[in-house]
């Protein structure tokens, strides 16, 4: 955590302004729901708190080290809801953020699509260069996931190895798919759920595509047309990544200090290999 003593004032708007800017809400996926949801634009702020979920563990750590705005990438309320009553789930984080003067912004599929965004800050985790997007948005330097290269080939057994390590821990871990001995090199990444982009990685001539929540049948077509391999994260690691990279981005354009939550939040608390 940092900041500086400063006599200029930063507010919510002043950030939600920055966070427009950097990340254009009308890059978001037309399903999603993204920007400011709750808070007034003239509080001041002098603490930002960054997770990849907004649940009662991360409102509740936001409000504990004193946060005025609560920055995450998955939406609270991405699906309709007909009230926000304290006895239901979302209505009881609403209130809590709004009693403890915190406000809350989602940067979802707008934070995915920029250059840099979450696949950047993934593909840096994994020691990635010569960054590309794995699709490209039309005439701009922007797109879903990315395409980068590693210093050096190594099999996918050294390369899984290396995403475990890169990565933060969970129950889920990484699991890979494909030959262990086969020799990667050039690596596609996307942050968060990508087996609709298994196409892209086999067109962008990829070794192995790294991503989130693949299914069976998806992969095992994949493999048996003989795609690039595949290793899968758990979805909240894959996403983690971006929450540094934007906490020093904040840092350096306001006088705020960041804290990113190093809680999991991640659904799966249990793994163990059959034998």
């Amino acid at each position: 955590m940092t900041g500086n003593v400063s006599a200029m004032t930063t507010t919510v708007a002043d950030l939600t302004a920055d966070l427009e800017r950097v990340y254009p809400p009308h890059w978001a996926e037309s399903w999603d729901a993204v920007g400011l949801v709750c808070g007034r634009g003239d509080r001041e702020v002098t603490k930002v708190s960054l997770a990849v979920d907004c649940v009662p563990a991360t409102v509740a750590e936001a409000a504990e080290i004193g946060a005025q705005l609560l920055l995450v990438h998955h939406p609270l309320l991405l699906r309709g809801v007909s009230t926000v009553a304290p006895d239901t789930y979302k209505g009881e984080i609403v209130h809590t953020l709004i009693e403890s003067g915190i406000a809350l912004y989602v940067a979802h599929t707008n934070a995915d699509v920029a250059n840099p965004g979450v696949s950047d800050a993934l593909a840096h985790r994994l020691g990635l260069t010569d960054l590309r997007p794995l699709v490209p948005v039309e005439d701009t330097d922007r797109g879903i996931g990315r395409v980068g290269r590693l210093p050096a080939p190594e099999t996918l057994e050294q390369f899984t190895a290396r995403a475990a390590a890169a990565l933060p821990p969970t129950a889920w871990g990484v699991r890979a798919a494909g030959d262990p001995r086969r020799l990667v090199q050039t690596v596609a990444v996307s942050g968060g759920a990508g087996d609709s982009y298994l196409g892209h990685a086999t067109a962008a001539g990829a070794d192995v595509y790294l991503t989130a929540d693949l299914r069976h049948h998806p992969v095992s077509e994949h493999l048996e047309a003989a795609g690039p391999a595949l290793v899968d994260a758990a979805h909240w690691a894959t996403e983690w990544p971006w929450l540094e990279a934007e906490a020093a981005r904040i840092r350096a354009a306001f006088d705020v200090a960041t804290v990113v939550s190093d809680r999991n939040t991640d659904p799966w608390t249990l793994h163990r290999s059959s034998t």
